[in-house]
């Protein structure tokens, strides 16, 4: 027994907004690198759950390219957190208003 897509289009979004609302408030690059992947992960669950009520049963393709995406999407996400221990070990902060007042 499966839930009906509606619910899981629903909680994508509900994720979706969570990992915007993190992207825009917090000022911690670690957190924006956190809210930017709920935001993937949301994307991702939306793709699955609308490509799993295709018309012929479960379509591999959808299953295939999100496989590569979060293969592709956790290098990102190292690198980001390399970057961020860099600039952290540099300037002694994470805090993009600071980081924004060196440019000045």
């Amino acid at each position: 027994m499966s839930l009906a897509l509606i619910y899981y289009i629903f909680f994508s979004a509900l994720l979706f907004i969570l990992g915007a609302y993190c992207l825009a408030t917090r000022k911690s690059l670690i957190k924006q690198i956190i809210g930017l992947e709920i935001m993937v992960n949301a994307a991702h669950l939306n793709f699955v759950a609308i490509a799993t009520k295709a018309p012929g049963g479960i379509d591999p393709y959808a299953q295939t390219f999100i496989l590569l995406s979060l293969g592709v999407g956790a290098a990102v996400v190292a690198l980001a957190l390399l970057l961020s221990v860099q600039v952290y070990r540099v300037y002694r902060t994470t805090d993009i208003t600071k980081l924004k007042k060196l440019r000045r």
